[in-house]
């Protein structure tokens, strides 16, 4: 198991989607930490496969 240093985890609520199968509007969301992509408007997100990605950061409400 891995040791997380801080274990706070980020959630998002989606709230427009260009493809439904990756990111369902309404639905809560995990966010990753990724300052880099954060200056440039964009946060990575665990889509509906599992998977990390960058998406638009107005796509979410964010907690």
């Amino acid at each position: 198991m891995k040791a997380y240093q801080n274990s706070t985890f980020k959630f998002a609520i989606c709230v427009k989607s260009d493809d439904p199968d990756l990111l369902t509007p309404h639905i809560v969301y995990r966010i990753l930490p990724d300052e880099k992509s954060e200056k440039s408007n964009y946060i990575r997100v665990i889509d509906n496969e599992g998977e990390d990605y960058l998406y638009p950061a107005d796509w979410f409400y964010c907690c």
